[in-house]
C-alpha cells in the first residue's frame, strides 16, 4: 500500500510539530475490502479506512486538515467533491487533555488500485499511482493560518 506511507511523509514534512516528534502521529488500516470483476484479469481495487491520530497537539487543527487536503488533491482526488465529502470520507474527531493539548483523529475512506497482469505463466501485481492532476495546478510550499506562517514544506 502506498497511500499510508505517503500521508505520513506529507504531514511530517508539512508539520512542523509532527516532524520534531514524529512518534505523536500514528497510522494505521482498517475496514479494507477489495472489489474486482469477474475479467480475465486479477486487478482489483482495495477499499480502506485511513486513521490517522495525532496525540497530545497543541497547534491549530488547521496546521493539520490542510497539508491532508493537499494530499488528498494528489492522492484521491475524489473525496474533494461534493459527493464524496458529504458522504463522510474525511472525517474526525478532538479530544482535548487536562494540559490542554489535543487528541486528533481523523478517517479517511480511501482506495488503491492493483494492476495483475500475467507474463509467461506468472502473475505480477503493481499498486497504480492516482492519475495525474490536470495541467497547471499549482503546488504550495507554504501555510499560514490567521496570517502567521506556521509551516514550510519543499515541493
Amino acid at each position: 500500500m502506498l497511500k499510508p506511507d505517503t500521508l505520513r511523509k506529507a504531514l511530517t514534512d508539512a508539520v512542523p510539530a509532527l516532524h520534531d516528534n514524529p512518534d505523536t502521529l500514528r497510522l494505521w488500516v482498517d475496514k479494507g475490502s477489495n472489489t474486482a470483476t469477474f475479467a480475465p484479469s486479477l486487478s482489483f481495487e482495495k477499499q480502506f479506512n485511513l486513521n490517522v491520530e495525532v496525540s497530545a497537539f497543541s497547534g491549530d487543527i488547521d496546521t493539520i486538515f490542510v497539508p491532508i487536503m493537499a494530499w488528498l488533491r494528489d492522492n484521491q482526488p475524489d473525496i474533494l467533491t461534493v459527493e464524496a465529502g458529504q458522504r463522510g470520507c474525511f472525517s474526525w474527531s478532538l479530544t482535548t487533555n487536562s494540559d490542554g493539548t489535543q487528541d486528533l483523529l481523523i478517517i479517511l475512506q480511501l482506495t488503491e488500485r492493483t494492476k495483475v497482469t500475467e507474463v509467461d505463466g506468472a502473475l505480477h501485481a503493481e499498486t497504480l499511482p492516482e492519475p495525474l492532476p490536470p495541467a497547471l495546478v499549482t503546488r504550495p510550499v507554504e501555510l499560514y493560518i490567521n496570517g502567521e506562517l506556521v509551516s514550510r514544506w519543499a515541493s
